[in-house]
């Protein structure tokens, strides 16, 4: 299966760069082909402009600025995203992949007024996150990320088929063990995958 793995840290020595390799690898083992898009490596604008927003609407010219983006997501089969949660939410350059490059006609039409998906290829979705909130935390806060992997990015790809999620909560309190018990974890859920 050729798998996408989205991935938006800033630091190339950082906990989650190692679980963004370890899933490469880990994906790679069981056998798949790898997308490697790692947004702040490949200097990903994430910024929506005026002109974007106008044509918004208008497929395929709503794309030309990332057609090489949404290539990349119409040639997916599956769909991992490895992430870091800031302030309850994704950092900016993913939510702005998510803005520029999820356009009509690409993932999604509006027929009738209302909306189909065109990710019904993506066969399988999983994601790696980090928070720096305890699960208490997140959930009194709604926990927004994982709403959105479980509820509105699954409904778009595939709404019966399972989630893989992963998260380390309470990365502020983490220690060596508990980092290197996640990273085990994320190793046996991707080879899985």
């Amino acid at each position: 299966m050729r798998v996408l793995v989205l991935h938006s840290h800033p630091v190339e020595s950082s906990y989650g760069a190692a679980l963004y390799q370890q899933t490469l690898e880990s994906l790679t083992k069981a056998g798949h082909e790898v997308d490697d898009c790692n947004l702040y490596a490949e200097n990903f604008d994430p910024v929506l402009s005026r002109r974007d927003r106008l044509i918004y609407h208008d497929y395929p010219e709503n794309m030309e600025l990332v057609e090489g983006y949404v290539e990349r997501l119409k040639r997916a089969e599956g769909l991992v995203i490895v992430t870091p949660v800031w302030n309850f939410g994704f950092p900016a350059i993913l939510k702005g992949y998510f803005d520029r490059v999820w356009l009509p006609g690409v993932s999604f039409e509006l027929v009738d007024g209302k909306v189909e998906s065109r990710l019904r290829h993506i066969r399988k979705l999983g994601a790696v996150l980090t928070y720096g909130a305890t699960p208490l935390r997140a959930f009194v806060a709604g926990n927004p990320p994982k709403k959105i992997v479980k509820r509105v990015l699954r409904a778009q790809i595939n709404p019966v088929r399972p989630v893989t999620f992963l998260a380390h909560y309470d990365m502020n309190n983490c220690t060596e063990e508990t980092r290197a018990a996640f990273l085990g974890r994320v190793k046996s859920a991707m080879e899985r995958f």
